[in-house]
Order: C-alpha cells, then structure tokens, then sequence
C-alpha cells in the first residue's frame, strides 16, 4: 500500500514537471515585436519564428525592391522591431536623358545619391528634401558639368549645373546684346563637349559689352583625397563696355574704330582645388559577417548605393567599431553623439527616416550619405579619424 502511494506521488511529480517545460517554451516563442511600414509602427505580439512569417501572418506584403530589414528570412530580431520600406518608381531627366528607377530613399536627395548623383551640386525641378512617394512627375536633373563658352575671341572654360544655357551665361556674367545670336539656343540644355558659341551684332556706331575671360587657378588641397577636384570659388567674367564706329559693308564689318575702353567689372577667377590626400592604409578586419547584422547590413547597402568593395568596408568596420562598437543604442552623455555612425547630435538621422533611434538601417543609411558627401569614402573617414580621433 505505501509502494502504491508512492508511485503515484512520482508519477504527480512528473506530471507537473512536463507541464512546468510546456509553460517555459510557450513563454520563449511568445514575443512582441514593433512592424514599422512606411514610417508607421505598430506593436504586434507573435509566435512566428522569421521575419517573413512575422510579416506574413500580419499581411504585410512587399515585392524584391522594397527593403526589408532584417531580411525576411531572417529570425525575429531581439531589438523587436521589422522595418519595411517601399519602394516607389522615380521618373528622372537627367541632363535631358530620360531614366526610371524604383528606390526605397525616402527624399529626392537620397534616391539620386543612391544611382550617384550629388543633389548638392546639382540644379533640380523639385526640392531636395521633397519625398519620392509624392512625386507626380519627371524630376528633371542638371549635373555640374565642364562647359565651354566662345564668346567675343575668347574661350571660358565653366564648371556648372546650369539648366539651361540662358542660366549658365547668366551665371558667367555674359550680357547678350539684343541681336546677338547664341548655338545652341538659350533655352537648349548645356552638353559636356559641345561648344556654346555667342556671336555677337553689332551696328554702324554704339556701345558694346563684351566678356573679359576670367582665369582658372588650380590649387593643392591636402584634405581632399588624390585625384579629386572641388570648385572652391566659381569663375565670372568680368564687362568691358565699348564706345565704338564701324563700317559696314553688305552686312560685313570692314573696319571699326575704338572712342572709349572701360572695364565695367573686373573678373573673377575660378579656383579649383586638386586632392593631394593618400589613401589610408586599410585596415586587417574580418570582412565576412552575418548579412542580418548591423555590419552585414552597411556591407551590402554600400555595395549597392555605392559601388565600395570590400576595402573600403574594411574602413567602415574599424571606423564605427571605434565610434560606437556598432551599437545601434550607443550614446556619448557629453557631446549627444548618437547611434552607430555618433552622429552628432542624433536627430540629424531623422533625414534617413524616423525610426533613427532604433532602426541600424536607418543610422547606416544615414552615415553612409554623411561619409560619401565630406569624405566621399570609408577609407577618406577613416584616415580623418586617424589623424584627428573623429571625422
């Protein structure tokens, strides 16, 4: 009779044990996660094991260009939060050429660096902070180009983003006369090789301006790296205006005499500065990560926006593990710097979206943009902070 009791005390015993596991795994599967779509987050609490089961059994749906991070076969992420990003078609002209591309950047300036093109040295038919999910029409797109100008024996040699060649002369200081003839015509887009000629008309007896050419100064800039070139100030013609009597013969001009000579304004010269920065010594780092991590992320976002390898994905590990350990929480108490590239202070990641506190894609799209726009490469970064401890 006590043998009895006792098995069936054993037997309770295991019972309750089994049930005590049931209970752990039920609470390890159970887990709340934020589903952030377009910027709008709400909070959801589920069993599922991936990402796209996640966003499956919420109906959340997305096509190949969309962003997804994690990716969608990637576990639930412990941080608890599911980023997706639509991805919207742009219509571009681009310096006249018609180009179509579907991109998850939320503003203009962000999509047209994503296919590289600078917006900050560009002329656009829209804002650069407009967003490309209310775009209706073609954004048109003037890049800074090398022009070339012929105009009163002269040659000018420009560096522009003018729209038209009515707005490049403009910028130049050229005054048209009313009768002088301008190919291509004002309103033709400008064309890198193609000459801009001005010919000017003039009459029996009047006053002319004409251009004074402005020189070209070419100046060493240490900070910039080898073989780069930045326009430090922009060249304008200087005016001349002239007194003058000529004769005319069958629409020919045969003779001219000068009366008076004075210079309205004096020219400006451009001053271009040429890199001398070496490239920096790449750092020995693990390139192979986890493609769902903070840093398998950046290496695929740089590949993509960017065109950098994996030299220069070298840089950006060493850079950021020295900021922050990448870590997308990581702050600096004295100075704000926030997040995995420190920006400083944090808000200014809100331009690469609003999730910028928790969300490393967003912070990583975000840091890229800042290196690219004042380094133009990891490796350009990670030298700065060699030499100063911050970039």
């Amino acid at each position: 009779m006590r043998r009895r009791r006792q098995i069936k005390l054993t037997a309770r015993i295991a019972v309750l044990a089994l049930a005590a596991t049931g209970i752990v795994g039920f609470s390890a599967a159970h887990k709340t996660v934020t589903i952030t779509v377009d910027g709008v987050s709400r909070e959801v609490t589920t069993f599922a094991p991936t990402v796209a089961s996640v966003l499956a059994a919420e109906d959340v749906s997305y096509t190949e260009r969309d962003l997804v991070a994690p990716a969608p076969g990637a576990p639930v992420p412990r941080s608890g939060e599911i980023v997706v990003r639509t991805a919207h078609r742009m219509q571009l002209a681009i310096d006249g050429e018609g180009r179509e591309v579907w991109t998850t950047a939320p503003t203009v300036a962000e999509a047209l660096a994503d296919i590289g093109v600078r917006a900050d040295e560009a002329a656009l038919s829209v804002s650069r902070s407009a967003a490309v999910a209310e775009l209706t029409g073609v954004v048109s797109v003037s890049t800074a180009k090398p022009l070339t100008v012929a105009v009163d024996g002269a040659s000018l040699d420009a560096y522009s983003s003018a729209g038209t060649i009515r707005e490049l002369l403009g910028e130049l200081g050229i005054v048209l006369g009313p009768e002088d003839q301008v190919s291509p015509g004002l309103d033709e887009i400008p064309d890198t090789g193609k000459l801009i000629e001005i010919h000017r008309a003039v009459a029996t007896a009047g006053k002319e301006v004409s251009a004074i050419p402005f020189e070209t100064i070419e100046q060493e800039a240490p900070n910039l790296p080898k073989g780069t070139k930045s326009v430090k100030t922009a060249g304008v013609a200087g005016q001349r205006l002239v007194t003058y009597t000529a004769v005319v013969v069958d629409g020919v001009e045969v003779s001219r005499e000068i009366v008076t000579e004075s210079i309205v304004a004096q020219p400006v010269n451009q001053v271009i500065l040429i890199g001398t920065k070496t490239a920096p010594t790449v750092p020995s780092v693990d390139v192979n990560v986890d493609p769902a991590s903070a840093q398998g992320i950046a290496r695929q976002m740089m590949a993509d926006s960017y065109g950098w390898g994996d030299d220069e994905f070298a840089c950006l590990v060493a850079l950021w593990q020295r900021e922050s350990g990448w870590r997308v929480n990581a702050e600096n108490r004295s100075s704000g710097a926030y997040g995995i590239p420190q920006a400083l202070p944090g808000s200014k990641m809100a331009s690469a979206g609003d999730d910028w506190r928790t969300n490393p894609a967003t912070q990583i799209r975000w840091g890229l943009g800042y290196i690219s726009g004042r380094y133009s490469t990891p490796c350009g970064a990670w030298s700065a902070f060699q030499s100063k401890g911050w970039y």
